[in-house]
């Protein structure tokens, strides 16, 4: 089933068109949905909000996950509950909040060990950011692409050769994801908007929802500043760059574009 990844602020009113795009990924009305709200700051809130909507949106069943240590985040019966789930949603918040307690533990192998028999894994805001094996955990939006404009950490690591950011356009993102292709041209850097959604199943991606999906492939980068220390503008030649509506994909394996269907 792949992962699935919301930019951020996805309409929880109206047509929630991304969230039924998650659910009809994870199965349906027989899609089975644990909610992590690790990475929020109130988890109980943020657990309930998800909860009402997937069940008001008609997944079979829906269960919280919301350890708030470390310790707990070992137990047996959380493990067992991830091993049940057809699907599993991380709410957004603070990613390295979500990684510095579930990382290395038992229920993040659990959730491992389930993303390997096919159980969909999806997130909002910092839940899509922390998806990839790198994440963008800070940097300055809406201002030139700067050398040092980013920080990385390690991520959950569920989809590997591509780095997420998120509320892209509406914060002015552009810059501090040039500055994490530059870091190493071979990853892909995928900025979603608000309300819009990649949908990530083996080799291709699909984009849903209200916004655009920003690809940035760095494999053709000719020349960058990056290495050389210091505050400074970013100077980076040959980057290809596509802007992708709902409808089209894109292939991760001969990074093209695709089409929507006709």
């Amino acid at each position: 089933m792949g992962v699935y990844l919301i930019g951020g602020n996805e309409d929880r009113e109206e047509r929630c068109e991304v969230l039924r795009g998650f659910l009809e990924a994870g199965g349906g009305d027989q899609a089975e949905v644990v909610v992590i709200p690790v990475a929020s700051q109130n988890m109980e809130e943020a657990g309930e909000v998800y909860l009402r909507l997937f069940t008001r949106l008609g997944a079979k069943r829906v269960e919280a996950v919301a350890p708030t240590t470390r310790k707990e985040a070992n137990q047996e019966a959380l493990e067992r509950l991830v091993e049940k789930a057809k699907a599993v949603f991380f709410t957004g918040g603070d990613q390295l909040r979500l990684t510095s307690l579930l990382g290395g533990t038992n229920l993040d192998r659990a959730l491992h060990r389930a993303f390997q028999r096919g159980t969909l894994m999806g997130g909002t805001s910092a839940g899509a950011a922390a998806m990839s094996s790198t994440m963008i955990v800070a940097g300055e939006g809406e201002v030139a692409p700067q050398v040092d404009v980013v920080r990385m950490a390690p991520g959950l690591g569920f989809i590997r050769e591509v780095i997420i950011d998120q509320h892209f356009a509406q914060r002015g993102r552009l810059g501090r994801l040039l500055a994490a292709i530059a870091y190493n041209p071979y990853i892909l850097g995928l900025g979603i908007d608000e309300d819009t959604a990649v949908w990530v199943d083996g080799d291709r991606l699909q984009v849903l929802g209200r916004g655009t999906v920003t690809v940035v492939d760095g494999r053709g980068i000719e020349h960058t500043n990056i290495s050389i220390a210091g505050p400074k503008p970013l100077a980076l030649t040959g980057v290809a760059l596509h802007v992708l509506p709902a409808g089209y994909g894109f292939n991760l394996d001969t990074r093209c574009p695709l089409p929507p269907l006709s």
